[in-house]
C-alpha cells in the first residue's frame, strides 16, 4: 500500500500498471487515488460504518481532470468522513439523493400520480385534475424534487390565481393536496406539505336564473354560431344536463328508437350511469346535427370535425352568443345580465319548478346524488317521471321561443 501527500504533481506523475494501483493520502485518512490501468485517475474514499471488524467499503469521489482536484477531492473526502461520523453511509446517501433528484422530480411523481390514483376512477375527475397539474402546477414546480416543495411555494401559486376565480384557487389546493398526501402514503415524502395552510375561500354560491325572454333570445341568438354550438346551446337549454357532459356527448350513447341518452357512469360527475330521456325537441335537434334521421353509429354529436374530436373553446362560443343576443335586443331594452352556461341548469331545474314538477322530478332529471341513507337504500330511476318532466320542459320551451317578438324601432 502506497502512502503519500497526494497533490497534483503526484496525481499527475503517476503511470498506470498492468491493473488497479492505489495511492493513499498521508495526511487525510482514507482519501485515497484508484489509477487504472487505461490511465484514469479516480479520488475515492475508503471507510468503515462501525468499528474495526466491520467490512470496508469504498466510494467514488470522482475523477481526476474531470471538474477534480487533489484539493477540491479532498475537501469532499472530509465532509464524507463528517457524515460517516455520524452514523451517515455516504454510499446509501448518494442513492438517496439520486432516487430523490430522478424518481421524485414532480413531473416524474405527476405522472405516476394520474397514472395509478386514478386507475378505477371517473374519466372526467381525471382530466380535471391532469388540467389542473399541467396549467398551474407542473409549469412551477415541474423540475423541483417533491422533499423540497414547501406548502408556501403552493400557496403562492394558487395566490397568483386572480381573485375573482375563486373556485379555480380551490381547485388547484385541492389537486396539490391529493397528490402530496397520496406520495406521502407511498413514503416519497415524510410530510404533506400543505397540512396545517388554510383552504382558499369558496367561491359565492350563484343564483343567477334566466328568464323566459331570456331563453328566447338565447335561442334565436344560438341560430348562427356554427352547428356545434348551435347544438351545445339547444341541448343544454333542453335537458338541464352538465356542460361538459353534453360537450363530449357520442352517438354511441344515444338510441333513437327508444328516444333515450344513457350518460355513462365514467362520464356522470356522481360517477352514476344517468338516463336522460329525449323529448322531441331534442331528437329535433340532434336530427338537425345528423342532417337526416338516421343518426351516425360512433362518433362525437358535437364536434367541428368528423367526429373524432368533442366540440370545446366555451368562451369563444359564449362571446360569439352574447354579440348577437345583443343585436337581438330591441332598441331600448335593458342589457341581458351576465350569464354562465352553468346558469342554464339551474334556470331548466327553476323553469321545472315553476311548471309544477316535483321536485324529487327533477333532482333525478340532473342526476343529483342523494346523501346518506338515501343515497344508499333509495334506487329507483324515475325513468317515467323523468320523460315527462323533460317532455313538459320541451314544450315549454317550443311554446317560448315561438313567441316572435314585437320589431325594434326604427327612427
Amino acid at each position: 500500500m502506497s502512502i503519500i501527500r497526494l497533490s497534483k504533481r503526484t496525481v499527475d506523475g503517476v503511470c498506470p500498471g498492468a491493473r488497479d494501483q492505489f495511492l493513499w493520502d498521508s495526511v487525510r485518512k482514507g482519501f485515497g487515488l484508484k489509477i487504472t490501468p487505461a490511465g484514469r485517475r479516480i479520488y475515492i474514499l475508503q471507510y468503515r460504518m462501525g468499528g474495526r471488524g466491520t467490512p470496508t467499503r469504498r466510494y467514488k469521489i470522482g475523477q481526476h481532470g474531470c471538474g477534480w482536484t487533489p484539493e477540491l477531492a479532498g475537501a469532499e473526502a472530509e465532509r464524507l468522513l463528517m457524515l460517516v461520523s455520524q452514523g451517515i453511509d455516504p454510499a446509501e446517501e448518494k442513492k438517496r439523493k439520486r432516487h430523490v433528484d430522478t424518481e421524485l422530480i414532480f413531473d416524474t411523481v405527476a405522472d405516476k400520480f394520474e397514472k395509478l390514483a386514478f386507475e378505477t376512477g371517473r374519466d372526467r375527475y381525471r382530466d380535471f385534475v391532469k388540467s389542473i397539474l399541467r396549467k398551474h402546477l407542473r409549469p412551477k414546480l415541474g423540475k423541483r424534487s417533491l422533499p423540497s416543495i414547501q406548502g408556501s411555494e403552493i400557496v403562492a401559486i394558487i395566490d397568483d390565481i386572480p381573485g375573482q376565480s375563486a373556485a379555480l384557487r380551490r381547485n388547484v389546493f385541492a389537486v396539490a393536496r391529493r397528490l402530496m398526501r397520496w406520495a406521502k402514503g407511498r413514503g416519497m415524502i415524510e410530510k404533506n406539505p400543505l397540512e396545517g395552510f388554510e383552504v382558499p375561500t369558496a367561491a359565492r354560491s350563484r343564483d343567477r336564473v334566466l328568464k323566459d325572454a331570456e331563453l328566447k333570445l338565447i335561442w334565436e341568438a344560438s341560430e348562427d354560431i356554427g352547428i356545434a354550438f348551435t347544438g351545445l346551446v339547444r341541448l343544454l337549454l333542453l335537458t338541464g344536463q352538465r356542460r361538459e357532459e353534453v360537450a363530449a356527448l357520442e352517438w354511441n350513447e344515444l338510441d333513437r328508437a327508444r328516444a333515450e341518452w344513457i350518460l355513462p357512469a365514467a362520464r356522470a360527475k356522481n360517477g352514476r350511469e344517468h338516463l336522460i330521456p329525449l323529448s322531441p325537441q331534442v331528437t329535433s335537434e340532434l336530427d338537425r346535427i345528423a342532417g337526416e334521421k338516421k343518426w351516425p353509429a360512433k362518433g362525437f354529436v358535437l364536434t367541428t370535425d368528423t367526429g373524432e374530436t368533442r366540440v370545446s373553446g366555451y368562451s369563444k362560443c359564449k362571446a360569439k352568443l352574447d354579440e348577437r343576443v345583443t343585436k337581438l335586443l330591441e332598441e331600448d331594452a335593458a342589457p341581458v345580465a351576465p350569464w354562465r352556461f352553468h346558469d342554464l341548469r339551474r334556470s331548466v331545474a327553476t323553469g321545472l319548478q315553476g311548471l309544477r314538477i316535483p321536485g324529487d322530478w327533477i333532482e333525478a332529471v340532473q342526476n343529483r346524488s342523494k346523501g346518506g341513507v338515501a343515497g344508499v337504500y333509495q334506487r329507483y330511476t324515475f325513468a317515467d317521471e323523468k320523460r315527462q318532466a323533460l317532455d313538459t320542459w320541451g314544450a315549454h320551451i317550443a311554446s317560448v321561443t315561438r313567441k316572435k317578438r314585437a320589431p325594434a324601432r326604427t327612427e
